[in-house]
């Protein structure tokens, strides 16, 4: 197990490399910063200046190894919209984004599995056919789609949920979450069905596909010629077997539902690094740029680790170091 995780370590630290390099490779693309910086009198001698102060004008290798080095140290650079760490800046949206990536994520666990299933247990059942075919038109349904006709129905023909916002939160040890509250949790609400609906469609098919995958093999076979009861079959040793491909699947989606977070933040103007990063890509404030495309890249790596990991507390039979 420790040669494991110096193993990945390794790895990981390549990929934030590489992640590193592409994200501050952009940075010359994106346009002017000093557009946001000054205003239209200053003149260009002055401009010329102020790239001077803030080491525009440098060679590339230059900025670049003065970002790495500052980077190890945690400075990420200083966003120049808000005048603070790019860094500091990117946590405090992070608090909202992950919130919602939670509350989606409970949506798909609670809904995918059941209905996964079920599908696998009653294939040919009524209620199994309605299933897939809802889950078929759900893939391909874009999430802004989805957001807006949410946001219609339940918003603005009905009046039963907000449209936009955060709600009320408190404050946890530090940590401002809306769970806590009636308002936060009805703001909640519409964001994560919309997020959910992404991934939602994927997992019942995954979950069914490989539920019955375990089902047709040999060791269940036989626990049924044993005479196990049908429960102790399907939902301990079926459905165990099962979770495995299902866990992979999701520590990789979650990196990707916090990107998809961009669109349903935009919707309902969830105060999240979705959001924030759009604002900075309009403003050109690439500091920020660059810290949330490391950030985002920072969590794929860390979920992809846990993921191995997991794999062995679920299954001691899966050999994570890769040997024998």
């Amino acid at each position: 197990m420790f040669t494991f995780l110096i193993k990945r370590l390794f790895q990981a630290l390549i990929v934030m490399f590489v992640i590193s390099l592409v994200a501050f490779s952009i940075q010359d693309n994106l346009g002017d910063p000093l557009r946001e910086l000054v205003g239209q009198s200053v003149s260009e001698a002055e401009r010329q200046t102020l790239r001077d102060e803030l080491g525009l004008n440098d060679p590339y290798m230059t900025k670049y190894s003065r970002f790495i080095i500052n980077a190890v140290q945690g400075d990420l650079g200083t966003s120049y919209f808000f005048k603070r760490p790019a860094a500091e800046v990117i946590l405090d949206k992070l608090q909202a984004t992950l919130e919602l990536v939670f509350g989606a994520a409970l949506i798909i666990v609670f809904v995918s599995i059941p209905l996964g299933v079920y599908s696998a247990i009653h294939p040919k059942s009524t209620l199994t056919k309605i299933i897939m075919a809802v889950s078929s038109i759900g893939i391909s349904v874009p999430v802004f789609l989805t957001a807006i006709i949410l946001m219609y129905i339940f918003s603005i023909e009905l009046g039963w949920l907000p449209s936009y916002g955060r709600g009320e939160t408190v404050n946890i040890m530090g940590w401002e979450t809306g769970f806590l509250t009636k308002d936060g949790l009805l703001h909640l609400i519409l964001p994560s069905v919309s997020l959910a609906s992404i991934m939602l469609p994927l997992f019942i098919r995954l979950v069914r596909s490989e539920m019955l995958e375990a089902l047709s093999s040999e060791y269940i076979k036989f626990a049924k010629a044993k005479g196990l009861s049908l429960n102790k079959i399907y939902y301990i040793h079926a459905l165990k077997n099962t979770m495995l491909p299902v866990i992979t699947v999701g520590g990789v989606q979650i990196g990707t539902m916090i990107a998809y977070t961009i669109l349903t933040e935009t919707v309902f103007q969830w105060p999240g690094t979705g959001f924030l990063f759009l604002e900075a890509i309009n403003r050109v404030d690439t500091p920020l740029i660059t810290a949330y495309v490391i950030f985002v890249g920072l969590i794929f790596v860390v979920t992809n680790t846990l993921v191995d990991l997991l794999y062995g507390v679920i299954n001691p039979t899966v050999n994570i170091t890769g040997k024998g």
